[in-house]
């Protein structure tokens, strides 16, 4: 069986070069040795919508374009609670395209988001927020010299209401929450 190749953009050209010439598509093939099929299908192709370039569309069609997955994209980076039906009921108000709850996953999978469950939070007490008053006014007057020996590893987060809604988050990207130390 022979091996397939495809043709390039200048053979293409050279190709529909001589047949505008007025050669037959036997001595293109010829003098080129192309099969004369692919000369007939290649004309055939030029005289139908004038363009030879080659058709890459394998599959089944998208159903959105770049800029609507770009749209879910940002979407779900500003509002990182949002579910995946939201955004696709936030998609078909703002383009009229209609997705399913599916296809918002992957578009957001190709961009590297995925949906995880929050870190459970502690949320604040009246107590808490007191002391956390009382910590900042008596470090409120500390020198560069004094905060130099103090470790801040991360800030921690804190949530004032406790959900098991997941959030869309970058994998690879891991937050350890390690208390800070104090070094005096």
């Amino acid at each position: 069986m022979a091996q397939r190749k495809h043709l390039d953009d200048f053979l293409r050209g050279r190709i529909i070069g001589r047949l505008e010439c007025g050669r037959t598509q036997l001595e293109v093939s010829e003098d080129l040795g192309i099969a004369q099929s692919v000369i007939s299908r290649l004309w055939q192709r030029f005289q139908d919508d004038g363009n030879v370039s080659r058709c890459y569309s394998t599959g089944r069609p998208r159903v959105t374009t770049p800029n609507e997955d770009r749209y879910l994209a940002v979407t779900a980076k500003r509002n990182r609670r949002s579910t995946a039906s939201d955004l696709s009921r936030q998609l078909s108000s703002a383009t009229g395209t209609t997705v399913s709850r599916q296809t918002v996953y992957r578009r957001l999978g190709h961009i590297g988001l995925y949906a995880r469950r929050p870190v459970r939070c502690v949320p604040l007490t009246a107590t808490h927020c007191r002391l956390r008053l009382a910590w900042s006014r008596e470090h409120a007057l500390w020198t560069p010299q004094q905060w130099s020996c103090v470790m801040f590893s991360d800030e921690s987060r804190f949530s004032l209401q406790s959900d098991s809604r997941r959030t869309f988050s970058v994998i690879g990207v891991q937050v350890t929450l390690v208390p800070p130390r104090e070094n005096h």
